[in-house]
Parts: structure tokens; sequence; C-alpha cells
């Protein structure tokens, strides 16, 4: 078969396997992997390679725009010292423990140890939002995570270059050190930068499919200009996402927001579940290039990696909360944290694309090469089922799945809404101004609203929108109403009724 068609056998698959996995309640990340494992080993199945760099930017450069854009610049204020817990702190003790092991288990030279430790320390963002997006947890733990998610790559990758280096050259010189150096600020400074011209740009372009278009190349260009000018193109996708979010909610048009969150939403979420898929068609080619002996050995290294793994970031946690309890600076004034939001936050520990194509771009005279791209998938397989398909099960175990407080937060900011609205209208008169005033005095005044009433207001609302849907859809078969007409008011119907339906049911499941 030829790409295409492998590519679209795959997804077709893909369909298929996600319809499982929702109904068996498991994380379709942990799903498509193992099943392209599975794929990979059955005779005549597709081989599918994409260039390490490559998968990087397609795969990678989407999903930290589009989470970090949702990550509030607030929120990295607040969180700065748990987030630098584990960006930083948690992933230098799992890359100094993975190189220790390697040196000692598996005789690498030390650059090589640090590469593999750099490799495989950070756990993945588009692992970790693919997972916590179905499984229902604290906000407080979720916000944690992602930030994660969302910055230890940065420092991951800094680590693998600099380990690169010092294997190929035998050293760091000065040169270089000023270039890692420079690499994070250096990054933050340029999505700034691109930020703002886009910022520039846009009103040109919004409200077309061209600003749709735009977004994605700016995207895919701002990973590939901070790549070739040596920064760090984490740092920079996510201090861009951030600067154009902190403006967006103002500048951008309504329908165009909705429209461009829509393209976004399953722009990603194929992204995604291509790369989970081709994660596991990897297996036969890291299988086949290790005779039996070397697999076996291999395997044995691997399985300690991902128990050392586990245990450090479980460890760190642990630590780290414990004194933060007793220490209020290091959780900067917030209510201590307890023994379970740690066990749950270092049980969330996936690996993903990032390692696996970061063995994948190791150069081909690597020092056991071979050994090292083996561990780093049997990191991600092994996180993403184990940790993957027990992470809701675990949330359940410690009884936090009931600590969101969306409800109580929605409740309480719609009546400051509303009453921010109803001072607007205060001294107007008129049909207008009556209508609106009506509008938003129905908002229950920050208390929990009646949900029979809530609910009999969405019956009587749901039933009039499908007669007026009943009569336009007469119309339209009658030829009494144009093409172009009836599509802006079923528009409009939908949005009706979008904005009269329970919270769950304006979410679009993942699978």
């Amino acid at each position: 078969m030829s790409f295409f068609e492998s590519l679209l056998a795959l997804v077709a698959a893909a369909v298929l396997l996600l319809q499982v996995s929702r109904r068996i309640k498991a994380p379709y990340p942990t799903m498509l992997a193992a099943a392209g494992v599975c794929f990979a080993l059955l005779p005549g199945a597709p081989k599918i390679s994409i260039e390490p760099h490559t998968a990087l930017a397609l795969f990678l450069a989407p999903a930290l725009v589009d989470a970090a854009f949702d990550f509030p610049i607030a929120d990295v204020r607040k969180l700065w010292r748990p987030l630098f817990a584990l960006v930083v702190v948690a992933v230098l003790l799992s890359a100094g423990a993975v190189a220790w092991l390697g040196v000692t288990m598996a005789g690498l030279p030390i650059a090589a140890a640090l590469a593999l430790g750099a490799i495989v320390a950070p756990p993945d963002a588009a692992a970790a939002t693919a997972v916590l997006s179905s499984v229902r947890m604290p906000r407080g733990s979720i916000a944690v995570l992602k930030g994660e998610s969302l910055l230890n790559d940065a420092s991951a990758l800094l680590l693998f270059s600099a380990a690169l280096a010092f294997q190929a050259q035998g050293g760091i010189d000065q040169a270089l050190a000023v270039k890692l150096t420079l690499a994070a600020p250096g990054g933050v400074l340029m999505g700034i930068v691109l930020a703002r011209v886009l910022r520039f740009l846009s009103p040109f372009v919004t409200g077309t499919l061209g600003g749709n278009l735009m977004e994605f190349v700016t995207a895919f260009g701002a990973w590939v200009i901070a790549e070739r000018l040596g920064v760090s193109p984490v740092l920079c996708l996510v201090a861009f996402a951030m600067t154009v979010a902190s403006t967006a909610a103002l500048r951008t048009p309504p329908r165009m927001r909705i429209h461009s969150f829509a393209v976004w939403t399953s722009a990603v979420f194929l992204l995604n579940v291509v790369a989970f898929l081709l994660m596991g068609l990897q297996a036969r080619t890291i299988v086949a290039a290790m005779d039996r002996d070397r697999l076996m050995e291999a395997a044995g290294f691997a399985s300690a990696v991902v128990a050392c793994l586990i245990v450090v970031r479980m460890v760190w946690v642990l630590i780290y909360i414990r004194t933060a309890q007793s220490v209020p600076s290091l959780r900067g004034g917030y209510p201590a944290p307890n023994l379970k939001h740690a066990v749950l936050v270092g049980w969330c520990g996936m690996r993903g694309l990032v390692t696996l194509a970061t063995a994948f771009a190791l150069p081909a005279n690597f020092p056991q090469r071979d050994l090292v791209v083996l561990t780093a998938f049997a990191v991600v397989l092994a996180t993403l089922v184990l940790q993957g398909l027990t992470l809701s099960p675990l949330v359940r175990l410690l009884g936090l799945d009931r600590e969101d407080g969306l409800g109580e937060e929605l409740v309480r900011l719609r009546a400051d809404l509303a009453g921010a609205a109803l001072r607007a209208l205060e001294g107007k008169t008129g049909e207008a101004a009556d209508h609106w005033r009506y509008r938003f005095a129905a908002v229950p005044n920050g208390l929990p609203p009646s949900t029979g009433s809530l609910e009999a207001r969405r019956t009587v609302g749901l039933k009039a929108i499908r007669h007026a849907r009943l009569r336009l859809e007469e119309l339209r078969r009658d030829g009494d109403v144009g093409a172009d007409a009836f599509l802006v008011l079923q528009e409009e119907l939908d949005f009706e009724e979008v904005s009269i339906s329970r919270e769950d049911e304006r979410q679009i499941e993942e699978s």
C-alpha cells in the first residue's frame, strides 16, 4: 500500500479503537499505542516512518500552542513553585537516576547515559493532555500537570542537546555553553515578539478561512525559526500562545473564536491519534535490529529504567508536598496540599511522542543507539499502559473524583457577570433594554439554582427550538427558503440551543 493508503487504513482502525476505549473507559493514547504495536507485528504491516525533527514540529507544536493558549499567564505566576519542582528538579533527578543506571547496568558512556536520561525524563504534553481529558480530577492538580507538560520538554531538550554536544566534542566549550544558557530566555523573548507580530497582522485576516491557516502557519513557523536560531522551540511556542491569548478574548470576534476552537480541537486530536499510532508502529523497526540475546538484555535494562522513573518521580513529589506542608513559602501561601494529591501527581508521568522522537533523532553512530531507542520505546509504552490505564481507578480510590469545584465556581461567576451586565442597563428604557434586563435578571444571584426550574426552562426552550427546526425544514422542503438563508437560520438555532444546554452536553467527547 502507498503511504496515503496505509495512513488512511490506520486512521479508520483508530476510529474503531476510539469507540472501544470510550466504552471501556481507557485513555485513548494507551489503546492506540498498544494497537500500533499489534499492527506492527502483523505480517505485511505497513512501514510508516517520519523524520524525527519533522515529527516533533508536526505533532508537538500544535499541541503546545493549543494547551498554552488555554493556560493563563497568571497560573504560571501562582504555580511557579510546584512547576519548578516538576519542570526542573524532577526532570534533573529523573535524568540523573537513569544516567546512573545507564553507566552501571549497561556500560554507557557518561554523555550517552545523560542523553538517555534526558530522553526519558519528561512526561509528554500530548500524552498528559489526552489522558487528563478522559479522567475527572481535582482542578488544581490538573493545572499543575498541564503546566508541567507545557514546560518540562524545554528543560529535557536542553539537557539532551548538551549531552549530544558533550558526546560529539568530548566536552562543552564556551560558545556552546553560552548558546545553551541563552536558549531558554531567547525562546521566551522570540515567542513574545512573534505574538506581537501576529497581533499586528491578524486584523487583516480575521473572519476568514485564511485566518485559520495563518494560525497553523505561525505555530509551525515559530517552531522552525526557533530551532534554526538555536533557542528553545518549546518555550518559544508557549510564550507565543500565552501572549496571543492575553488579548485575544476582546480582540477576536465571537464567530471567529467558535470556528477557530473547533478547527484546532479537531486538528490537534487528529495529530494526537496519528502520533500515538505511529509510535506503536515503530516496534518492528526497533526490535528487528536486535538479536535475541541483545533483546533480552535490553528488555531487562528497559524494565529497570521504567521502574526507576516511576519511583523517582513519586518519591520526589511526596518529599516536595511533605516539605511544602511545613514551609508555606514553598506553596506560595496556598493551603497545604495533602498526600492524596501528591500520590495522584506523582503517578501522572506518562511519556509519549517527545521521548520517542528524540530517541530516533540520535545520530547513527551514537553509542549503543539500539539500546537507547528500545529503552525509550519501552518507557513510552509502559507508562501509557501502566499509568494511563490505572489513573482513573486511582482517582476514584483516593476519593478525588468529586473535587473539581467547577459547578460552584460557574454559579458564582455567572451571577457576577450578570450583575455587570445589569449595571450597564441602569437608566436605560425601551423594549430592547427591557428584553436584556429580563434576560440577565433570570441568572441566580450567586446561589445554586433550582434544578427543577433550570430543567423546566431547558425543556420548554428545547421544545420551542425543535418546532422552529421542523418549520425550517418544511420551508426548505417546499423550496421557500434559499440555501444561504437556511444555513444562517440553522446556525442561529444551533447557537441558541447550545446556550441553554447543560455544560456536559456542550462538550464533544474525544473518543
